[in-house]
């Protein structure tokens, strides 16, 4: 599943295709995703100008405008889902589902196997349902030690889901809440309100540095954003636990265990995470 250093790197990787040019077509081939496609998103956007492509926690915010209207396209890449820039005259494949013709030629073709992401449009995205509860930016400043401490405060859950739950922080995925625990030194069945300010003080320094890296090696699971061949993204190389079950610890040498939470993979150090 993509995570956020995955739909980041899709920003990065699309917004200099994207920003400042007119949306000449929207073909809509399958809109049986997760939500259906609007039926009259042409009506809405075609003849629009991209002005921005920002993120917000997995969902990417695609902000257009015209002379009668403005508003917001909210898009998520669901399970399997990716968005990409067509550069050549490659045709459509199966899942290609929602594609835009932008005035330079480009296409940004939306593919989504399993039909779990979303197109939808907001006039008003901030107070939209999907997003209006969100908890803040793992890298943003208001995301701090004190915010999870004051948060976790007589907390008996289980220190990792309280971390990948998007009320209190958005972003934070398995694989990466994985990696922040184990660099923070933090038992992910640790309850909580047992963990105190210092160490969540390095909580979110580890998951910052984990996220940072993983954006900047292009993800986990893809990484090139342009044309139809995405290739793996390069973090997976840089893995400290997840995926590593059985295999030694490359701080102190002790086998890595594994264990299932809220049935997601959780590899961890026995010695090193307490």
């Amino acid at each position: 599943m993509p995570e956020l250093p995955e739909v980041e790197t899709t920003r990065r990787g699309i917004a200099p295709h994207c920003e400042n040019r007119t949306i000449t077509q929207v073909t809509v081939r399958d809109g049986r995703l997760r939500w259906p496609v609007p039926g009259n998103l042409a009506e809405l956007i075609e003849g629009s100008v991209i002005h921005t492509v920002d993120r917000r926690a997995k969902y990417l915010l695609i902000g257009v405008s015209s002379a009668n209207a403005a508003g917001t396209l909210i898009v998520h890449l669901g399970m399997s889902g990716s968005l990409r820039v067509i550069t050549d005259q490659s045709a459509p494949l199966l899942h290609d589902h929602v594609e835009l013709t932008l005035d330079n030629g480009i296409r940004l073709r939306f593919n989504d196997p399993r039909r779990f992401g979303c197109w939808l449009w907001s006039e008003t995205p901030d107070q939209h349902p999907l997003l209006a509860s969100l908890g803040p930016e793992p890298l943003a400043p208001e995301f701090n030690g004190r915010l999870l401490y004051r948060l976790s405060r007589s907390k008996k859950t289980p220190v990792k889901p309280f971390i990948m739950d998007n009320h209190v922080v958005v972003g934070v995925g398995n694989i990466y809440a994985n990696e922040a625990l184990f660099k923070a030194g933090i038992h992910p069945r640790r309850a909580a309100g047992r963990i105190s300010l210092d160490r969540y003080n390095r909580l979110v320094e580890a998951i910052r540095e984990t996220l940072s890296a993983a954006i900047l090696m292009g993800g986990t699971t893809l990484r090139d954003f342009v044309n139809s061949d995405g290739k793996p993204g390069y973090f997976a190389q840089s893995l400290l636990v997840y995926g590593r079950n059985g295999e030694f610890c490359r701080e102190c040498g002790h086998p890595l265990k594994e264990i299932r939470m809220n049935q997601r993979s959780t590899v961890y150090c026995g010695k090193c995470q307490r």
